[in-house]
């Protein structure tokens, strides 16, 4: 592999791990689900990459698969449920922007420090982009636990899970059919997460967690 090729694949990790703090940055629901859109849209070249300098032609339907569903259907989706639930457009984090940005900062380092330790023999375009996608996957959680809006959490996991397919995609050897199912499971839980919401709202008139909790407590 040519220098040039192991630089753009690390860049587009690198990219991806960027987005994903973009996500954690924004405070207003539109705006998370369009930085959402480009997270999977940057997931997309990073897979298409993969194929090319990988010779695999397979991980082209996976990156296809990323930009069709992750970075137009699922927002666009998304985008509709707000609007007809008429959401509450503003974001309520548990901490403040600061100090969620330095969580964000010490995960990423301890990242780079167990996967870098953990695959010494590995190769090294496996190792980066392993060290991402933990990246990735550990940001992703922490928007899940940061946020107090159930559509923010959505948002969070679907992060999350493109942090694996950059990990199975760098890793190499992952079967088409994996791919696929993972795909279609992940659309699957999406609608199964959208019809929650819509159940949600009509019977505690709110997504916002934090109003959940004060009903179980006033039920207790």
């Amino acid at each position: 592999m040519s220098s040039l090729q192991f630089d753009i694949a690390h860049l587009l990790a690198g990219s991806l791990v960027l987005a994903s703090f973009m996500l954690l940055y924004q405070d207003r629901l539109y705006a998370l689900l369009n930085v959402y859109a480009l997270h999977a849209t940057v997931l997309a070249l990073s897979v298409a990459w993969q194929a090319y300098i990988q010779a695999a032609p397979h991980l082209y339907v996976t990156a296809l698969i990323a930009l069709v569903f992750k970075a137009i259907i699922i927002p666009v989706a998304l985008h509709r449920i707000i609007r007809r639930l008429g959401i509450h457009r503003e974001i309520e984090n548990v901490i403040g922007v600061g100090l969620t940005m330095m969580a964000g900062i010490g995960l990423v380092a301890l990242s780079m420090v167990v996967m870098l330790r953990v695959t010494p023999g590995a190769d090294a375009l496996a190792r980066e982009d392993l060290a991402f996608a933990l990246s990735v996957v550990l940001l992703g959680l922490l928007i899940m636990v940061t946020r107090r809006n159930a559509v923010s959490q959505v948002v969070g996991f679907m992060s999350l899970e493109n942090g694996l397919v950059l990990a199975a995609t760098g890793a190499k050897g992952m079967p088409l059919v994996v791919e696929i199912s993972v795909a279609f499971s992940v659309l699957i839980a999406f609608i199964v997460i959208g019809i929650f919401l819509f159940r949600i709202r009509e019977r505690f008139d709110s997504v916002d967690v934090q109003a959940l909790d004060r009903f179980r407590g006033e039920r207790r």
